[in-house]
């Protein structure tokens, strides 16, 4: 379910008084400043997706600041990752201040003063994430707030299309995959943190634990690729492959167990759904990484006890109608 706010006033300071009571109830107490002779447009709407929400703000253009009295007056303790959709910002935390263009990201943190301008009408998509959810501490943190993540550039080509479409398409999602998706949007925005850190993430408080939820969320994000491999996990994180199947031993499972697992769920999920032009049973194993169909039905009926083909006309004679 999506909330949505809208404010529109033909001088900007007739809107503000308004805009900013929305602002606040969205985001955290924030100080809005809007051009006072200029008409006033501005939109949010949010969702929550398991501990997470993600807002979209569409606004003409104006500031925002997080000072020192409004976080005395509220001290939430969120990371703000801000993915910007269309327009320019310029954020400033820290003692440094970044541009970011479309389809760039910065973080922000709620805890101490920031400060957002824009300087023409923006689209900005925001994931208000729990700090205690992110296993660096706060002096790390520091380090990386009001830095730019270029989409076109290392991890940001993986993470950003994966948040930006968790932004998009939050409405729909129920709860129970809201769960999932928030683990693996934390994961990742761990795992861009540790890079921009150059953390070795194994070694520090929690990173064992870390690690492996970012290991499985990178797993998920690249199952459909037949050319997924252990040792292009473990180059993807920096560490050895020795050490990545340490990692699976706390599951009771391996690292090539637990790819195969998630496939399987993936087949079996595609197989059970209604569509009014089924793709063959092949083809569903194809497109989750199955090179050889006849390895796909073994694996399928030893995990699930029949075969695809079976699994599937039980689910359509299953459904009512």
């Amino acid at each position: 379910m999506s909330v949505v706010h809208s404010v529109r006033s033909s001088h900007g300071s007739e809107g503000l008084e308004h805009w900013q009571e929305e602002v606040f109830r969205t985001f955290v107490p924030l100080r809005i400043t809007l051009p006072k002779d200029e008409p006033f447009d501005g939109r949010i709407s949010s969702s929550q997706v398991g501990p997470l929400q993600v807002s979209t703000v569409d606004c003409d253009r104006g500031r925002v600041d997080r000072t020192p009295q409004l976080i005395a007056r509220d001290s939430a303790d969120f990371v703000y990752v801000g993915l910007q959709r269309s327009g320019r910002a310029r954020v400033e935390q820290d003692d440094r201040s970044t541009d970011i263009g479309a389809d760039d990201l910065a973080l922000y943190d709620t805890t101490r003063p920031y400060t957002l301008r824009f300087p023409q009408r923006f689209r900005m998509q925001v994931l208000l994430v729990p700090r205690s959810l992110l296993p660096q501490p706060e002096s790390d943190l520091r380090r990386v707030t009001a830095t730019a993540v270029h989409r076109d550039a290392g991890l940001g080509k993986v993470i950003l299309p994966f948040l930006q479409g968790l932004v998009d398409h939050a409405p729909d999602v129920n709860a129970t995959a809201g769960e999932q998706l928030a683990a693996n949007a934390v994961s990742l925005v761990g795992t861009l943190l540790a890079e921009r850190l150059d953390q070795e993430t194994q070694d520090t408080p929690g990173g064992s634990l870390a690690l492996l939820l970012r290991l499985k969320a990178f797993i998920d994000l690249h199952l459909a690729d037949p050319d997924l491999t252990l040792a292009s996990i473990a180059r993807e994180h920096r560490i050895s492959v020795r050490y990545l199947h340490r990692l699976f031993e706390g599951e009771s499972t391996t690292a090539a167990r637990w790819i195969q697992h998630r496939r399987l769920h993936a087949c079996r999920t595609e197989l059970s759904r209604r569509s009014p032009a089924a793709p063959t049973v092949a083809a569903v194993a194809r497109r989750w990484g199955f090179t050889n169909a006849a390895h796909f039905s073994r694996a399928f009926r030893a995990a699930y006890g029949t075969s695809p083909s079976e699994w599937r006309a039980d689910a359509a004679a299953s459904r009512p109608g």
